[in-house]
């Protein structure tokens, strides 16, 4: 059988045209004597991947069997049902059942195929059943409280959702939350309701991702939960926020946070405590050697002077030998005077600001760099310990560039400004990198980083803009009234005014 020229677009009825262009299920108009396709509407080239010339250049004949065709008689408006499966470009296929009605125009018998309407109530529950099917799934295998939550144009709340997860995490069934949702706010501590707000605000107003963390108090078990709120907003026509997110028991994570924080709290603070034992004992056994060593080596030259006086002054060989002991007791002096001042350095009584001067001095003439002490006070009242720990770190800056740096500059400034103090030591070495920094054997710079941190200030360490490496400390002083307020919390319990009574 010849195969009929396809109809042109406006060989179509005008009116089966425009129905079938604007209508949502397949739409097919086959030649009622060839069973060849003629048209097809958008719906039916959506779904078979293809456009309606590749359709219509395919040209393929609707496969009927003929019971079901002979079921159509040659009057027009006879209807049947047929199932068939097309083939879409790629080679896939699909299932599809048409309503076959008989047509006719010009003269020409024609053939209406309308597929079923996806849109349909039947189609529409199936496809609904489908994803709340493949939701449910999800959330329940969804660690925590998967849920939604609006905020009003009036301020009012209300959860519109909320996964079986809300009983396990807040103590509370989500048929409480839906009725009262104010509960929620109930359960935060107080100290934490504040950030809550304030983090529950920021998103509203920017509509960026709501991400809190805090603790609330579970009723139900009598227990403090840390909880983390992480969701997503978007704004409702009618002013309403609403978030869809989860919630997760964090407590577990958080409380190890807490000890590894208090532990190096308690770390921190425990090499402090070393640290000052230390000076004390240093300072302890720079006194002994100056005041004990030091007199008795005084002492033995006082008495060593008097005896080569007396000594026969012909005698060339016991001159000599007295001689070399005078010398001997010299240098033995010098050694306690110099183990003395590396022990504690005497200066360090005078102030930070001429125990620095002194250090930059000393540092010059033995390694033989050029060094510069620049302060904008002459004198800073400072604790003694504070003193001695800004003082260590300094020595132990200019001990690392004598080491390593292969400076030939170093510039040391010290800055108070308010309640702040600043170190800075420059240099124009070779610089430092980020591996060197965070060797495990940097013994060096941990340990002056921590005695920055139990003086209560930082420590940086910075590329110089002409090479080299800046090390910067600045530490916060206490106010005088700061440290009346201290000394106050730190005296005997009989020594505090009484409180009044209530």
């Amino acid at each position: 059988m010849k195969k009929p020229a396809a109809m042109p677009e406006t060989a179509t009825p005008p009116r089966l045209a425009a129905a079938m262009r604007a209508a949502a299920p397949e739409i097919y108009l086959y030649d009622a004597a060839s069973l060849i396709l003629l048209d097809a509407n958008d719906a039916a080239c959506g779904n078979r991947h293809a456009t309606r010339e590749e359709l219509l250049a395919a040209a393929p004949a609707l496969q009927v069997p003929a019971r079901q065709l002979a079921a159509l008689d040659e009057a027009v408006g006879a209807q049947t049902i047929v199932h068939v499966q097309p083939r879409r470009r790629d080679g896939s296929r699909y299932s599809l059942t048409l309503h076959l009605s008989r047509a006719s125009h010009q003269g020409r018998a024609l053939i209406l195929a309308v597929g079923d309407d996806l849109r349909t109530p039947q189609a529409t529950a199936a496809a609904l059943e489908q994803v709340q099917s493949r939701f449910n799934a999800i959330v329940s295998n969804t660690p925590g409280l998967v849920y939604q939550f609006c905020l009003h144009a009036d301020g009012r709340s209300a959860f519109p959702y909320l996964s079986d997860g809300c009983q396990a995490l807040l103590g509370l069934s989500p048929a409480q939350l839906h009725a009262r949702p104010e509960l929620f706010y109930q359960l935060i501590l107080a100290d934490d309701r504040a950030s809550y707000l304030d983090s529950m605000q920021a998103s509203k107003t920017a509509l960026w991702g709501w991400n809190w963390e805090g603790r609330i108090w579970v009723d139900a078990w009598k227990d403090v939960k840390w909880i983390n709120l992480r969701s997503t907003p978007r704004a409702l026509a009618d002013g309403t926020v609403q978030w869809e997110g989860i919630m997760t028991n964090i407590t577990e994570s958080r409380l190890e946070q807490i000890e590894v924080r208090q532990s190096r709290a308690r770390l921190a603070e425990l090499t402090a405590h070393i640290d000052k034992v230390k000076e004390h004992e240093r300072t302890r056994l720079a006194r002994e050697l100056h005041d004990d060593l030091g007199g008795n080596l005084t002492a033995i030259k006082m008495a060593l002077a008097m005896l080569a006086r007396r000594l026969p002054p012909d005698d060339a060989l016991l001159q000599e030998k007295a001689e070399y002991v005078d010398a001997l007791v010299d240098r033995s002096i010098d050694a306690v005077h110099r183990i003395s001042l590396d022990l504690r350095p005497s200066m360090l009584d005078l102030g930070i600001v001429a125990a620095l001067d002194w250090q930059v001095k000393e540092f010059a003439r033995q390694a033989g760099i050029e060094c510069q002490f620049t302060s904008n006070r002459q004198h800073i009242e400072l604790e003694l310990d504070q003193a001695t720990s800004l003082f260590r770190i300094a020595q132990e800056a200019l001990t690392n560039i004598a080491k390593h740096a292969q400076a030939s500059k170093v510039a040391v400034r010290l800055v108070r400004q308010r309640q702040h103090l600043g170190l800075s030591i420059a240099d124009n070495g070779v610089g430092m990198r980020l591996s060197d920094r965070a060797k495990p054997q940097s013994f060096g710079i941990r340990g002056m980083t921590e005695r920055a941190s139990a003086l209560g200030g930082s420590l940086s360490l910075m590329d110089a803009p002409d090479g080299g490496t800046i090390l910067s400390i600045k530490i916060r002083l206490a106010s005088p009234r700061e440290a009346i307020i201290a000394a106050a919390a730190h005296a005997p319990a009989h020594a505090r005014p009484p409180q009044d009574a209530a």
